[in-house]
């Protein structure tokens, strides 16, 4: 079995600009992608975390960290300032080692974000 360097994405809202509910919506998206993809920790080269501009209360990484991702490279970073970007979005690039195809990846899409990707549909990762 071959294994390649892979990416996942995901994407959710944050319910308001507070620590709390940043964290709290990082962690159901980044432990939804890892369920989803089986993702084991020690597979796990690095995750790019990316926030709205309009949440700025904490860092999504320490969702990560909350998590026990201790030895994993993690890199927060705001998104473009795009006037008709989705407000509260949290967004997550989880880079993996695999033995998964680009098509078996399932993408994470869940809350107001479900609406970025519907071309997705639900079997691959969208959520209420």
């Amino acid at each position: 079995m071959s294994f390649c360097l892979r990416g996942i994405r995901g994407a959710t809202t944050a319910e308001a600009n507070e620590e709390q509910a940043i964290l709290e919506a990082t962690g159901e998206l980044l432990q939804e992608m890892v369920r989803r993809n089986q993702v084991e920790l020690p597979d796990v080269a690095g995750v790019f975390f990316t926030v709205s501009p309009d949440l700025n209360a904490t860092f999504p990484a320490r969702a990560a960290r909350d998590l026990g991702w201790a030895a994993v490279p993690l890199l927060d970073s705001q998104e473009v300032a795009v006037p008709w970007g989705m407000k509260r979005c949290i967004r997550i690039l989880l880079l993996v080692n695999t033995s998964r195809t680009q098509q078996e990846v399932q993408h994470v899409y869940l809350r107001e974000a479900a609406a970025l990707r519907p071309d997705l549909g639900s079997a691959a990762g969208t959520s209420a």
